[in-house]
């Protein structure tokens, strides 16, 4: 089992919310670091038939000793249990830890998300911080790094089954759509945006389905902590910018599984946005273990120049430009450089294979795998 950089201040009174994909380690995680804790696992049928019948049975599940952690997973299935888990927080300082696979699902069920009395946490795919000596950036980019893709002999199958697995039992059993199908093929069919900007009329065109209906399914990818997007940074524009954000699927290994491969496929250009996914992805892993709160953004101007991934907030100003090549030319820098002479006080980096480390015109080189060893320090 890898350390994990999540930390949970136990010796508080407070609950939380500990959000994040399946797959990602919460329950695993929850158990080895609150091993005498109630776990009531509301994927056992038995246990959630009984509850959603009757919420108010949620005691029967756990003893009088209030001292002891209550670990309630996958609560997003029955919402109506946050009633009573707010009940026995106010009335008797009990100690929740509710772990699901979104917030954003629970608040358009009209859930509030305990009116602020417990603290959101979240949880991502392993990082190479995390992985330490076991990381392996080719091993990265082709499987990604949730932990049972990193471990098993098989992660392709591994991979399939988990994407069967989400459209099974959160977007069919949820109604998140009626269309399995069309929506499978909206997944295969958007993993070809993955790095790239959205364009929602190309998408609805190749699976045949009205433009609404796809910007729904993007709505559902977000909800279900599956991919994000990345709007523009637009922060005093010196330079016309384009308008739409780019797309990305949560794990590097799930794009490769998503993305159809032909023959005539270019490998290097599938590998490219899968290192640019899986630089941001662990981003935002240091970004949330760390408590920086950084904002992501991309920056592109009309005239194409452009830097993959922006972070702004109180705690700095970077700016990260990713390529998969050994070497780099001026061209490769430019998107960089423009942005550098609107934005003077940005931290400029170009993260690509190669192996020395430089610095060109104030900006940072630095190659992928120190990088992404490194990258708590970068923060």
């Amino acid at each position: 089992m890898y350390k994990r950089l999540l930390t949970l201040p136990t010796e508080t009174d407070s609950s939380y919310f500990l959000f994040g994909p399946r797959g990602t380690g919460k329950t695993t995680w929850l158990k080895s670091h609150l091993p005498n804790s109630t776990y009531i696992d509301l994927l056992d049928q038995k246990i959630y038939f009984e509850l959603s019948a009757n919420p108010g049975q949620l005691s029967e599940y756990f003893t009088e000793d209030r001292s002891q952690w209550i670990i309630i997973d996958e609560v997003q299935k029955i919402p109506a249990l946050l009633d009573e888990v707010h009940r026995y927080i106010e009335n008797e300082k009990r100690r929740f830890i509710l772990t699901g696979s979104s917030a954003r699902s629970l608040r358009k069920k009209g859930v509030n998300l305990l009116a602020g009395r417990a603290y959101q946490l979240s949880m991502h795919p392993l990082t190479a911080i995390e992985l330490g000596d076991d990381f392996d950036l080719k091993k990265s980019l082709e499987t990604g790094n949730l932990p049972k893709a990193y471990e098993t002999l098989d992660p392709e199958k591994f991979l399939a089954n988990y994407i069967n697995t989400y459209l099974r039992e959160e977007v069919l059993q949820e109604g998140l759509t009626r269309n399995i199908q069309t929506f499978h093929r909206f997944l295969e069919t958007a993993s070809f945006s993955h790095g790239e900007q959205l364009n929602m009329s190309t998408i609805a065109r190749e699976i045949g389905v009205d433009q609404k209906v796809v910007a729904n399914y993007f709505y559902i990818l977000e909800d279900l902590l599956i991919a994000y997007r990345l709007p523009v940074f637009t922060r005093q524009a010196k330079r016309k910018l384009s308008q739409h954000a780019k797309f990305y699927y949560f794990d590097a290994g799930i794009y490769q599984n998503l993305r159809p491969k032909g023959p005539l496929d270019n490998k290097q250009e599938i590998n490219g946005a899968a290192l640019e996914g899986l630089f941001l992805q662990e981003l935002k892993a240091i970004n949330a273990y760390l408590d920086k709160r950084y904002n992501f953004y991309f920056w592109r101007t009309q005239a194409g120049k452009e830097v993959d991934i922006i972070l702004y907030g109180q705690n700095g100003f970077k700016a990260f430009e990713i390529k998969l090549t050994d070497r780099f030319n001026k061209k490769d820098l430019s998107g960089l450089k423009s942005f550098a002479e609107d934005y003077p006080e940005a931290e400029c980096y170009f993260i690509y294979q190669g192996e020395q480390e430089k610095i060109i015109n104030g900006i940072k080189i630095l190659p992928a795998n120190i990088a992404l060893k490194k990258l708590s320090s970068l923060l």
